[in-house]
């Protein structure tokens, strides 16, 4: 059901049936769903629904004391309504037709071809709306040898490359802290839902989008990939250092650690003066970057010597008012309390009145629009409590459509 907010959104009248469930797919819809569309997410009773749902604790402590909103869950699925249908049934099957049929974006993460046994596949959602842009998400993709093995992130990290340079060098691999292949790819799905909508909505011309987590997460091997490309070396892991840049990495000092982040010659020169380190800025080993490359290590050596005997807070300063790229290390708590996160609207305060609070807390949606701006109008679900509602309105939908048609 639509806002009944008067500001406009950039996707005001889409509507989005969401047969996705953990984080790819739900990361993209909550994605549309913070621009304006309205998004329909199917859950399974049989399941408890999204399978993220039990995935804690912690929960929001809700007011019937059976919570079902773990943090995990409401990361990816704020303004949603969430409809109980089970797929396997005829009911259910009726239910997401009649939905995809007045729908603009349908998107599943089902194994490929999981969803033909019900009728629910592109072939048979778009011979029902045929400008339907339907996006599906997979471990590998509807295509390859690996077509048919499950996909979770970690094995995304793994299979794509991303782990192999993650982590210290002397280490085992790494995963990146977060889910990242898991978001990467929710965030390509969104760039890829919205690029055929527009086309749909310009030729009347609906697709299928075919979209793999591994897919996704080799794409943004960014700079590691092309280098492995150019040079046939395989990269490897080098801890918080950057392949192409030095000096580029943290750095201890007296009471922690600071990132140092020189990005070119001119930085490189006033971090020297800035520390009156005359002997590295005259010396022909530094003198360019990719000679400060071929030296990383005797670098690092002597930016540590230095570094070591100052505060973190008075290393940052000194860089500042010196221009030279530098920062902090924050805990996770210090960087969503920080003055450019409260400026910036990182925490959203979100009206629920499931919660015994009255309201969750979720991270703020990036993009900051100056006509269209995101939208918090609905908190994450509870599992199928809009159901009736839908229904209701599908129902009202139908009717108007049949006497429209002057059907009895």
């Amino acid at each position: 059901m639509p806002s009944d907010n008067p500001t406009p959104r950039a996707l005001d009248g889409v509507l989005v049936l969401d047969l996705s469930r953990i984080l790819a797919g739900p990361t993209a819809t909550q994605l549309l769903g913070d621009l304006g569309a309205t998004v329909i997410k199917i859950e399974n009773p049989s399941t408890g629904g999204d399978d993220t749902r039990s995935w804690g604790p912690p929960y929001v402590q809700t007011i019937d004391g059976k919570s079902d909103l773990s943090a995990y869950f409401l990361s990816a699925n704020r303004n949603k309504f969430s409809v109980s249908a089970d797929l396997s049934t005829r009911e259910g099957q009726d239910l997401v037709k009649q939905i995809a049929s007045q729908a603009q974006i349908v998107i599943e993460n089902y194994k490929p071809g999981g969803l033909k046994k019900y009728g629910l596949d592109y072939a048979s959602l778009s011979a029902l709306n045929p400008d339907l842009v339907y996006c599906s998400i997979s471990g590998f993709g509807q295509t390859g040898p690996n077509r048919d093995q499950p996909g979770y992130d970690l094995m995304a990290q793994g299979f794509g490359g991303i782990m192999s340079i993650t982590g210290d060098p002397e280490g085992a691999p790494m995963k990146v802290g977060v889910g990242i292949a898991d978001v990467m790819c929710g965030m390509y799905a969104t760039i890829g839902m919205l690029a055929a909508l527009r086309h749909a909505e310009a030729t009347g011309e609906g697709q299928q989008i075919d979209l793999s987590l591994v897919d996704s997460q080799m794409a943004w091997l960014i700079n590691e990939g092309t280098n492995y490309l150019t040079s046939g070396s395989p990269p490897k892991r080098r801890g918080n250092g950057h392949p192409n840049i030095a000096p580029y990495n943290v750095f201890e000092t007296s009471d922690g650690h600071v990132i140092l982040a020189v990005g070119n010659d001119t930085q490189f020169q006033s971090f020297c003066t800035a520390f009156d380190r005359n002997d590295l800025k005259h010396d022909p080993k530094f003198e360019t970057n990719p000679l400060r490359l071929q030296n990383r290590a005797a670098l690092e050596t002597a930016i540590t010597e230095t570094l070591c005997a100052r505060s973190t807070g008075e290393v940052i300063s000194i860089l500042k008012s010196r221009g030279v790229p530098c920062g902090p290390i924050h805990t996770i708590d210090q960087a969503l309390s920080s003055p450019q996160a409260i400026a910036r609207e990182s925490v959203v305060n979100v009206p629920s009145s499931t919660a015994t609070s009255g309201s969750v807390n979720v991270l703020g949606n990036p993009l900051k629009f100056s006509k269209t701006p995101v939208q918090y109008a609905k908190s994450p679900p509870r599992f199928g409590e809009d159901s009736k509602d839908i229904l209701a309105l599908l129902s009202q939908h139908k009717s108007q459509h049949r006497s429209r048609k002057g059907e009895n």
